[in-house]
C-alpha cells in the first residue's frame, strides 16, 4: 500500500483530494497538512511514500518546502497539485525531481491516472531486483511505447481499454478472457497483449493443461 500525505492550505480541497486517493486501489491517505511547518512535522512522523504538494501555502512556497520534506524523508516522492501555471514554476518543479505536475482544478480521473502511472512506474524501481531493464527506465520517463508504432489494425483507444482491464483485474488474464472484457476478438486481444509484453508492461506465465499451454498476462506490479 502506497502511503500519501496531502499538503494543501484549503481544508475542503484537501478533503476532496483525500476522497479521490482513497478510491484509487493501492493508495491510502495517512495524513493531511495545511501549512509548510505542519507538513514537515507530519512527513517526519509518518514517513509517507508520496506527498501531494500544493505550491501556494500560507507560510512557504511549496517548491521551497519540497527540499525540507526530503531532508526528513530522503526517499519521499512528490506530486505537485497547484493552480500555478507559470512555465518557470513548472520548470522549477521538474528540476526539483517531482513525479508529476497536475494543474487545478482537475477531476478524480485525472488524479487517478497520475497515481496509477506512479504506482506502475516509479514504484516498480523499488522492487527487489537490483538491476533496471531499459523497459523499467522507459516507464519512468514516460516512454513506455517509445516511437514504436502499434501493431497493424490496433488503435491507441483500444490499447487504453486493454491496459485498464489489466489494471482492474484481480489476477492474470488470457487473450480470450480479455477479448470478452474489451469487446474484441481473441486474436486482436492477443496482439495487444503481446505488444505490451514486448514493451515490458506485463508479466507472462504459462498455464499447462490439455493441448498447448495457455499464455496468461498480468500488469507488472510494483
Amino acid at each position: 500500500m502506497i502511503s500519501v500525505l496531502i499538503v494543501d492550505d484549503d481544508f475542503m480541497v484537501a478533503k476532496v483530494h483525500a476522497g479521490f486517493i482513497q478510491r484509487t486501489p493501492g493508495f491510502a491517505v495517512v495524513g493531511v497538512a495545511h501549512t509548510g511547518a505542519q507538513a514537515v512535522l507530519e512527513t517526519q512522523r509518518l514517513q509517507p511514500d508520496l506527498v501531494l504538494l500544493d505550491i501556494h501555502l500560507p507560510d512557504i512556497n511549496g517548491l521551497d518546502l519540497m527540499h525540507q520534506l526530503r531532508e526528513v524523508a530522503p526517499e519521499l516522492d512528490v506530486l505537485v497539485i497547484s493552480a500555478a501555471r507559470e512555465v518557470e514554476t513548472v520548470r522549477r518543479a521538474l528540476r526539483g525531481g517531482i513525479v508529476h505536475y497536475l494543474i487545478k482544478p482537475f477531476s478524480q480521473t485525472d488524479l487517478q491516472e497520475r497515481l496509477e502511472h506512479y504506482r506502475n512506474t516509479y514504484q516498480s524501481l523499488a522492487s527487489s531486483k537490483d538491476v533496471a531493464e531499459q523497459a523499467d527506465v522507459n516507464r519512468v520517463f514516460g516512454l513506455e511505447r517509445g516511437d514504436r508504432p502499434l501493431p497493424k489494425g490496433c488503435s491507441a483507444e483500444t490499447l487504453q481499454l486493454v491496459e485498464r482491464a489489466l489494471l482492474a483485474s484481480m489476477g492474470d488474464l488470457s487473450a480470450a478472457e480479455l477479448a470478452v472484457v474489451v469487446g474484441t476478438s481473441r486474436v486482436s486481444a492477443r496482439r495487444y497483449l503481446e505488444y505490451l509484453n514486448d514493451e515490458g508492461m506485463v508479466d507472462v506465465t504459462l498455464k499447462y493443461g490439455v493441448g498447448r499451454p495457455e499464455r496468461r498476462y498480468a500488469w507488472k506490479q510494483a
